[in-house]
């Protein structure tokens, strides 16, 4: 067994975690700058709208990551020593082409009917119709630029994935306000500006393979159905930490239609779109200790892994209570830079959604840490366990029964109790594997 040095682990982790999250929360940001931009250019219907299309959005960012972390945490360990790395990296291209081109046929073919099912009504459909069918034209460049930037960071080049993320999320935002405001493009222009960051992040990206440390190629291989299943289960639980958001949201979508309408369907997305931010930054943790868990194990290294652990664990439950500080005592503030139109309901619906939701946060971090450890770890079937209870099994009939007690504030309170119930699992599941 490695003896590994715990100033070389600290830093290390510092190095992968930092660049991650800063990448992360690029991405995260995006959703931010549309939901601002967007409130000011079409108000309450256009945040309504936005909220029922970011749950496809999740969808293709939780393929994209599936077949990325998968495929990169595969990689990681065979190049350690075993060959065939190179036909990860070969099967996982193809997969993901092959998914992009189903998402391209969806959102030309059954865009309308998808708006529909997730809760878009006669005020709300031509914008989410826009917004959904660019995005799922644009699938090619989500997906690959999940899969590129889970492979570079693998490859010893987390910077350039860090780059990547970067550009997109600068050049969203400023693609965002010259298509909706001085062009007028609305939700069309929107939706446009993210597919066109995520071009510029792909050719940033695609750079790694013209420099000399490179060791990503592809290669000419039959396609196995094994390796393209281990793909899967080992990103599993990454997907399904993408699919927990986007299960969330419609979920809540069509509870909320029924409570208090579009103005409580637009308030849950100003609070959705900023939760997004303190999720992206604990997933950013979790990405960034992938390699060096995956690391570790491949090489019988445990105290790198229980070192990483723990700096992972004490990073999220620290970074959570900051998080939700800041956002309980300026909730006001916060709320009033998305209410364009200073609408009295859609103001309190959201400064009170604040306070609770986010009451969750050092639950959903040490969950999705969680899962990241499992799945790097070669454990993907706990790490699928955790994944799923929070994703569907719990959030969704705790959200039906505790907004018929408590109507909104049961709502908001679903989503602290379901991370709380999965936080319990979790730590037992640890317990277990670190014995």
């Amino acid at each position: 067994m490695a003896i590994t040095s715990g100033r070389t682990v600290f830093k290390d982790f510092t190095k992968y975690v930092s660049l991650s999250v800063l990448g992360m929360i690029c991405i995260s940001f995006y959703i931010l700058a549309d939901t601002f931009f967007i409130a000011m250019a079409l108000g309450s219907n256009g945040l309504a709208a936005l909220n029922i299309s970011i749950s496809v959005f999740c969808i293709l960012h939780g393929v994209g990551l599936m077949i990325g972390i998968g495929g990169a945490t595969q990689y990681s360990i065979l190049k350690n020593g075993c060959r065939g790395a190179e036909k990860v990296f070969t099967h996982s291209l193809a997969a993901g082409a092959f998914v992009s081109v189903i998402f391209v046929a969806i959102g030309i073919l059954f865009v309308t009917p998808l708006a529909k099912m997730l809760g878009a009504d006669a005020d709300t459909l031509p914008l989410t119709v826009a917004y959904m069918q660019t995005m799922l034209c644009f699938a090619p460049f989500f997906i690959f630029n999940s899969i590129l930037g889970a492979f570079i960071r693998n490859d010893n080049n987390p910077k350039l994935a860090m780059a990547g993320m970067l550009v997109f999320s600068i050049s969203n935002v400023v693609l965002d306000y010259i298509f909706l405001f001085p062009l007028s493009m609305g939700m069309f222009g929107a939706a446009l500006a993210t597919g066109l960051s995520l071009v510029l992040s792909v050719c940033v990206l695609s750079l790694h393979f013209w420099a000399g440390k490179n060791q990503l190629c592809l290669c000419k291989c039959k396609i196995s159905i094994a390796m393209l299943s281990n793909i899967f289960l080992l990103g599993s639980s990454a997907m399904i930490n993408e699919l927990a958001f986007a299960i969330t949201l419609i979920t809540f979508n069509l509870v909320i239609l029924n409570i208090e309408g579009n103005v409580g369907v637009a308030a849950f997305g100003i609070v959705a779109n900023i939760a997004a931010v303190a999720i992206s930054i604990f997933t950013g943790v979790a990405q960034g200790i992938q390699p060096l868990i995956s690391k570790g194990h491949g090489s019988g290294d445990g105290v790198l892994v229980r070192q990483i652990l723990k700096y992972a664990m004490a990073s999220v439950v620290l970074l959570a209570f900051t998080i939700y500080g800041i956002a309980y005592f300026n909730s006001t503030v916060i709320v009033s830079a998305f209410n364009s139109e200073a609408n009295a309901t859609l103001a309190l619906l959201a400064t009170n959604g604040i306070k609770i939701y986010f009451a969750g946060f050092a639950f959903a971090g040490i969950n999705i840490i969680a899962a990241a450890f499992f799945s790097a770890a070669d454990s993907p079937k706990a790490a699928l366990f955790i994944s799923v209870l929070r994703g569907c099994v719990i959030i969704v009939p705790m959200v039906i029964i505790s907004s018929a007690l408590l109507k909104m504030s049961g709502v908001w309170l679903s989503f602290v109790l379901t991370e709380l119930i999965v936080c319990v699992l979790s730590v037992a599941f640890f317990v277990k594997k670190l014995r």
